[in-house]
């Protein structure tokens, strides 16, 4: 008899636990925690919650008034019960402000610190949509976020839901940043006037992604050195809590479609595991995939989604924010990921497209740390040296901009200017010609050796850049062994081989700058798109001079009664020779012109030279620009 009533007992337990358990709002006990007492030690849910906390704004005033409603995704998902609160975002953390009761019916305020200082539900029935009203601290300026339990009945709840930060501002001083809200319905109007936008020079904020950077968590971004300046396009800080790895990521440049950090072994793309966070419906998502190589591509079919957790996310303004939580051992495609044992570079990325499986390419930034980490280690973090990258572009844009221009300049209008006059035992033109010629073919080579040192082997980028400088550099190659077996003048090869070194010198010469044009495209160039313009007047500059050049060496025809070869075929055919010792005498006629010009643009080219060569040395421009002028500005 004894144990039937024990196992009745039991049984009655559990029927009516779930309707006794805190059907009139959370206790004061649980202020800190917000922790439901539903008994059987059932634990919160670790999944993604279906609820968000939405502020009205970003931005509010000391002692002002802000709508904070509980939403749910999908729109149909309800709940039972709630807490919520308003916390300073860093340390001590301690509550905040207070709530003003709109709805006795539905909302219980509770003193958690404070007066009122918490809101809770009144009843256990089905609520949906709810809508607070909160009141910032008059004596408090700084940033806060409302923190929430959230049930959806007695088993399932989630604990530590945040809202997205608000900046608390001082009364009668506009915000440096005008927030914009994300929620779905318009703010309902308060009786407190509105913020006037700010008319003034923009405020020096410090964004809290970077505070203790290299003190209490390593930091990661692109451009390189933007952590110092605290203006990266993209950045990822990495917090280790005993064995929790957070990788928090920010990025708002462009406004991309996603940020994605990977775990890489060798620093290249592919065979690598990859945290994605991708903005959706107004809310952020992260997602696990994994990286290809040959062709490059991501993908998160096959992986595994339960070793990440989304902690925090936020998306305002275009700006991505996520933290994400992930095991410090896992094992993916095969591949055992050891964050405590072992050592990894950062993959850091952000693009502006992305679709339902996986995200696309890179287009707005990607950045490699230099080094393998071990996070759990913190300190400075540098990336991959672009000391290859910039050489290459550095060496291919002297040589083709600068002296191929210039030396077949030289041997298509000087063959008759300084006549008699010598260096090296060779006409002055010739000697230049080849000195210039030599040098464009060793800066070629240079610079073809060096990127295929620094990319590992083929790009697989979608940019026909690659294909274009291996056939300029095949043609280069073979410009100086023609050279070298050159037919003697008056032979019946020679038109041959003039036709054939002229056609080969110019066709290098012109697909060497479509291949510059298709260098601005490509996003580890980090080429401003403004490049194009300099690159078209320079092209229009060449041109130009060309045709000023011809238009002398016609009036100089006329003016001598014997035609002036400005092509390399002077012996066309065996019979006839325009470049006979007669006309070899003396310089043909406006040949100071020709000088004065040939100065002219000596000078324009070597401007074009040196700033398309500072431009990509320093690249990304702007922001170096920017950079050096804050520190001459301190």
């Amino acid at each position: 008899m004894r144990s039937l009533l024990s196992v009745v007992a039991v049984v009655l337990g559990v029927l009516i636990s779930p309707s006794r358990t805190l059907p009139n709002g959370a206790p004061e006990s649980v202020c800190d925690t917000m922790l439901p007492k539903h008994g059987n030690n059932i634990p919160p849910l670790t999944t993604a919650s279906p609820f968000r906390i939405t502020p009205g704004t970003s931005v509010i005033g000391s002692g002002q008034q802000l709508q904070v409603e509980i939403e749910s995704f999908p729109t149909n998902v309800v709940y039972k019960g709630f807490m919520i609160q308003a916390r300073n975002r860093y340390p001590p953390y301690q509550v905040l402000g207070r709530f003003e009761q709109t709805d006795e019916g539905a909302i219980k305020l509770i003193n958690c610190g404070g007066q009122d200082s918490t809101a809770t539900h009144t009843n256990t029935q089905t609520k949906k949509d709810l809508a607070l009203e909160w009141v910032a601290p008059d004596n408090f300026v700084g940033e806060i976020v409302f923190n929430g339990t959230i049930a959806q009945d007695y088993a399932q709840f989630w604990v530590g839901i945040e809202s997205t930060p608000v900046k608390v501002v001082a009364s009668g001083q506009p915000p440096s940043v005008v927030g914009i809200s994300t929620t779905r319905r318009v703010p309902t109007t308060t009786t407190v006037p509105p913020y006037v936008a700010p008319t003034a020079v923009k405020g020096e904020t410090v964004d809290p992604i970077y505070q203790g950077c290299g003190d209490t968590k390593g930091c990661f971004g692109f451009p390189e050195g933007c952590i110092e300046t605290r203006n990266c396009r993209a950045v990822v800080a990495t917090v280790v809590q005993g064995e929790r790895y957070i990788f928090e990521m920010k990025s708002g440049y462009n406004r991309p479609a996603y940020i994605a950090v990977g775990l890489s072994t060798d620093g290249k793309m592919g065979d690598d595991s990859v945290i994605e966070c991708v903005p959706e419906q107004g809310t952020v998502n992260a997602y696990a995939s994994w990286t290809f190589s040959g062709p490059y591509g991501v993908s998160r079919q096959g992986i595994a989604q339960n070793f990440i957790k989304l902690v925090q996310q936020s998306y305002v303004d275009g700006v991505i924010h996520c933290t994400v939580e992930r095991d410090a051992v896992t094992t993916v495609k095969g591949q055992r990921f050891d964050l405590i044992n072992e050592k990894y570079h950062l993959l850091l990325a952000t693009g502006s497209s992305a679709d339902s499986t996986h995200v696309s390419y890179h287009d707005i930034g990607r950045h490699v740390t230099g080094v393998p980490l071990a996070l759990a280690e913190v300190g400075p973090v540098q990336g991959n040296s672009k000391l290859f990258l910039r050489l290459h572009g550095a060496f291919m844009l002297t040589a083709w901009i600068g002296t191929a221009s210039l030396g077949i300049l030289l041997a298509r209008y000087f063959r008759q200017t300084w006549v008699g006059s010598q260096l090296c035992g060779k006409d002055q033109w010739f000697a230049w010609h080849r000195f210039l010629m030599v040098l464009t073919w060793l800066l070629t080579m240079a610079g073809f050796v060096i990127i295929f040192v620094e990319i590992g082997g083929w790009s697989q980028v979608d940019n026909p850049h690659a294909i274009l400088g291996v056939v300029t550099t095949v043609l280069c190659f073979l410009q100086p062994i023609g050279a070298y077996f050159r037919p003697h003048p008056g032979t019946k090869r020679r038109p041959l081989f003039n036709w054939l070194h002229w056609l080969g010198g110019n066709l290098a010469h012109i697909i060497a700058i479509v291949a510059i044009f298709f260098a601005v495209k490509l996003q580890k160039a980090e080429l401003p798109e403004w490049l194009d313009f300099i690159l078209v007047a320079f092209v229009a500059f060449h041109v130009f001079m060309h045709l000023i050049f011809s238009i002398g060496g016609c009036v100089s025809e006329r003016r001598n009664s014997q035609r002036v070869t400005s092509f390399p075929m002077a012996d066309m055919t065996p019979s006839r020779n325009s470049m006979s010792s007669g006309d070899r005498k003396q310089d043909a006629a406006f040949s100071g012109f020709r000088k004065v010009m040939l100065f002219f643009y000596i000078i324009i080219i070597l401007a074009f030279v040196v700033a398309l060569v500072v431009i990509t040395v320093l690249a990304p421009i702007e922001d170096t620009y920017e950079s050096i002028r804050k520190q001459i500005m301190n």
